[in-house]
């Protein structure tokens, strides 16, 4: 089977620093397509250059991808590969080429697969968090209500969490991140991975806020936040807090939480306790 297809388009990741990360296979498929759809032409043709890569390239950016997306398929019926790639890494994640892959399918086109480097997994590998279940957020909200609000809803989320963030943006985000998940919580900081100025740091997150705060040259480059998930209630716990914060509502402290231990098992000093940081949670607010 040759390494090109004609009518076939071609996803290839591309590095996301090192020039070197990149497969060979990326290489001869590059080199053989007729056209590369690319982010953006100017930044993608370092990498092509560096290879001596002459294929020509053609602008697939959040602005045109639509209308990219139907001159690219017309190109495809016509017989001719195509290469979509991104500035760095796998093509699609918090990048154009979701339309045109989409519509490609949609058309009986072959859409194959050349797998390489991806911000998410680098950063998840090296940040020393759990890895064996994990969850992209992508970017968050921009503004602070949205961005709180989706906090919210994630900070019970027991996989580890991963999220891009802009350098503009990146204190406020983490200090969004330690109030909605807690300054204990751990978190690591991954930035320009692969590149000559590479940091991955793990420290709390009321810490790791604090320290990019202070240092302007963490502020800059490419950002991935990795923070660690919230630890799993057991569902016996949970069901006994649901009924010792009802019985609250009307009894005092310590009849609701003998009444609470014998409706759910769970020990009277034990109900007791999480009753008084309960209070003691609803006074700091």
């Amino acid at each position: 089977m040759p390494i090109v297809e004609q009518g076939v388009l071609y996803i290839v990741a591309t590095p996301i620093g090192h020039l070197d990360d990149i497969s060979a296979r990326a290489l001869r498929v590059l080199a053989g397509v007729q056209v590369v759809a690319a982010e953006d032409t100017r930044h993608s043709a370092r990498l092509l250059r560096h290879y001596g890569i002459g294929t020509p390239m053609v602008a697939v950016h959040e602005h045109n991808e639509r209308a990219q997306a139907a001159r690219m398929l017309e190109r495809l019926h016509a017989g001719e590969a195509v290469a979509l790639i991104t500035d760095a890494g796998t093509p699609l994640i918090s990048d154009p080429g979701f339309h045109l892959v989409r519509l490609a399918q949609e058309a009986g086109v072959r859409v194959v697969p050349v797998p390489g480097p991806s911000a998410i997994i680098t950063a998840l590998c090296a940040s020393g968090q759990p890895v064996d279940r994990f969850t992209f957020e992508g970017f968050l909200p921009p503004r602070a209500g949205a961005r709180a609000a989706r906090l919210t809803e994630l900070a019970a989320e027991p996989r580890t969490l991963i999220f891009f963030e802009a350098p503009h943006r990146v204190v406020d985000t983490l200090q969004a991140i330690a109030e909605a998940f807690g300054p204990a919580r751990e978190a690591s900081y991954c930035r320009e991975l692969t590149k000559l100025h590479e940091t991955v740091r793990r420290m709390p997150l009321g810490e790791l806020a604090a320290w990019v705060e202070s240092d302007a040259e963490q502020r800059l480059g490419e950002i991935v936040i990795v923070v660690q998930g919230a630890p799993e209630v057991d569902a016996n716990e949970f069901e006994a807090r649901r009924v010792l914060d009802m019985l609250l509502e009307e009894l005092p402290l310590k009849r609701a939480a003998a009444l609470a231990s014998r409706l759910t098992g769970i020990g009277k000093n034990e109900l007791y306790a999480w009753g008084v940081a309960a209070k003691k949670d609803v006074s700091a607010d």
